[in-house]
């Protein structure tokens, strides 16, 4: 079974430092220095080649995916390949991507919202220096409730908005959670998770554009058991990259996934961002 203690059985002390271990992991993570925030740009690739600044090649993307054209000095190399010529790296399937590799970092060749984007990456970028953590509410476990997993029938297709202005997400929801806090039940819709059988929310609340990020926050949800018990636990609420720089295309919560109460757990708005020059 699902592991449901109630708040009252939680030892605070306990659940503090089992969440402390847990953030230090999840900030190390995202401080890598090939992560999210080493992004320098993000560019949409068309038909006609285009130069990518630090990138080796010209970039363009067609009916056999991206494609990168690198003369004799360009110096690329994917899945320990050194890439020659012209090479077409296949169509990517949606929100996936591959990885490549230069002098001095990597980027990232992937599609998102039906279009083929490339997002170097660099250890050295200046925003990843000078990152110093995210600030945070203080855990308790308050915040850490039961939850019930309610399954479609089918699942249903769901669209979500993004990051970037005109795009669109397509995800396929299995189904929802329904969970009380403060004496009142909430249903969240859930989308499939990291790890077979589990699940992710994507949500705001009254704190939203306040004390916590504006545009989304996301937390896991671990596998139900067999009567679909499982837990939501809000201190461990996180930011998506969007929170962090203008180069993400993160999906916006579906609409209804707005709790209309603060939820003053998890991660807060960062301290600043990677805003992109036009």
């Amino acid at each position: 079974m699902t592991d449901t203690l109630s708040t009252a059985t939680i030892d605070r002390a306990d659940f503090g430092r089992g969440w402390e271990a847990w953030h230090r992991e999840h900030e190390a993570r995202r401080a890598d220095p090939h992560g999210f925030l080493a992004i320098t740009g993000l560019h949409w690739l068309t038909a006609a080649p285009q130069l990518i600044p630090g990138v080796p090649g010209a970039w363009s993307t067609g009916p056999e995916g991206p494609v990168v054209a690198l003369t004799d000095d360009d110096v690329l190399t994917f899945d320990c390949e050194v890439l020659r010529g012209i090479h077409a790296f296949g169509e990517i399937p949606e929100r996936g991507g591959l990885t490549v590799a230069y002098d001095g970092g990597v980027a990232e060749v992937a599609k998102r919202g039906g279009h083929d984007i490339v997002r170097p990456r660099r250890p050295d970028h200046p925003f990843l220096a000078a990152y110093d953590g995210t600030p945070v509410y203080a855990p308790h476990p308050q915040w850490r409730v039961p939850a019930r997993f309610v399954e479609y029938a089918t699942p249903r297709r769901t669209e979500v908005g993004a990051a970037v202005d005109g795009l669109t997400h397509v995800y396929e929801s299995p189904g929802y959670v329904e969970f009380t806090l403060r004496g009142e039940t909430h249903r969240l819709i859930a989308f499939e998770g990291y790890a077979p059988g589990e699940l992710v929310v994507l949500f705001t609340d009254e704190t939203s554009g306040r004390t916590t990020y504006a545009a989304n926050r996301t937390v896991g949800v671990p596998a139900p058991d067999a009567d679909g018990g499982t837990v939501i636990d809000f201190t461990r609420a996180v930011n998506l990259p969007c929170a962090y720089t203008d180069f993400a295309t993160c999906p916006l919560p579906p609409a209804g996934n707005h709790l209309p109460i603060a939820v003053e757990a998890g991660e807060k708005t960062p301290l600043a961002r990677v805003h992109a020059t036009l």
